[in-house]
């Protein structure tokens, strides 16, 4: 019998399942960041217990392992002052003549619907270092951006 008409069972044929993929680089978090980070393990360590689905289980377990991952290599880098754009600070700027304001976070905060945008973006890229009145290039245009303000967002360690 050809090997093409072998069948060894349905699992064969079922998409693998991966690892969530670790973002490359420090898991740098904010106070707001970490506390999430802690809630979602708590959450998922309370539905791994109560399971009872394997498949269910498999992905609880996965999604756990990645967290679990987050959480062990957090680092709460130390409060910004607020005098330059950093990890942790709201900046306002022109870009290319139109005005927008972001949060700079860690990659698992993300949410660029809601303005905060992981330190590894390339807007953040270019952002980080300059100060109110300071011009930076982006997207291959010289002074594509201009700071107009930056405000301390992170929290306190507590």
């Amino acid at each position: 019998m050809s090997v093409a008409f072998r069948r060894e069972g349905d699992d064969e044929h079922l998409e693998p399942k991966f690892e969530h993929p670790i973002p490359v680089g420090p898991n740098l978090v904010t106070a707001r960041g970490l506390q999430q980070i802690k809630d979602r393990v708590a959450a998922l360590q309370a539905e791994v217990a109560a399971l009872t689905d394997e498949t269910a289980l498999k992905i609880a377990k996965r999604d756990l392992r990645y967290w679990n991952t987050r959480q062990s290599t957090a680092e709460l880098p130390p409060v910004p002052n607020g005098e330059k754009v950093e990890f942790g600070t709201r900046v306002t700027f022109l870009l290319n003549g139109r005005q927008k304001t972001l949060s700079i976070v860690g990659d698992d905060e993300a949410d660029p619907a809601h303005a905060l945008v992981s330190f590894s973006a390339p807007v953040s890229r270019a952002l980080m270092g300059l100060q109110p009145g300071d011009l930076g290039d982006f997207a291959g245009r010289e002074d594509a951006i201009e700071v107009l303000s930056i405000e301390v967002v992170a929290q306190p360690q507590d």
